[in-house]
């Protein structure tokens, strides 16, 4: 249950950084979601290749899933954001 406050949380989060770089939301949630489940289930893999304890395969689990929150943040935070389409000197003359 807390897995999924987590992830409907990070994906908005995740949203609300698209749409200030000009992206859709609804894109970026969805490769939230899609990338937070595929890293989990790697996570299981390859923990049990390494060891059958679940204390432990849950931890690859969550640690590959919150891991894969980042990378994609990051990905997304280094494109370019929005650009400002007023001029110069119409930003001087609102102040």
């Amino acid at each position: 249950m807390l897995e999924i406050l987590a992830l409907v949380y990070l994906s908005r989060k995740m949203a609300n950084l698209a749409e200030r770089k000009g992206l859709n939301r609804s894109t970026w949630r969805l490769y939230t979601v899609l990338a937070w489940i595929g890293a989990e289930l790697l996570g299981i893999v390859l923990s049990f290749l390494i060891t059958d304890e679940i204390g432990v395969t849950l931890l690859f689990a969550y640690g590959f899933a919150i891991g894969s929150y980042f990378l994609l943040k990051s990905s997304l935070s280094k494109r370019p954001g929005i650009a400002d389409a007023s001029f110069e000197f119409e930003q001087q003359a609102q102040q």
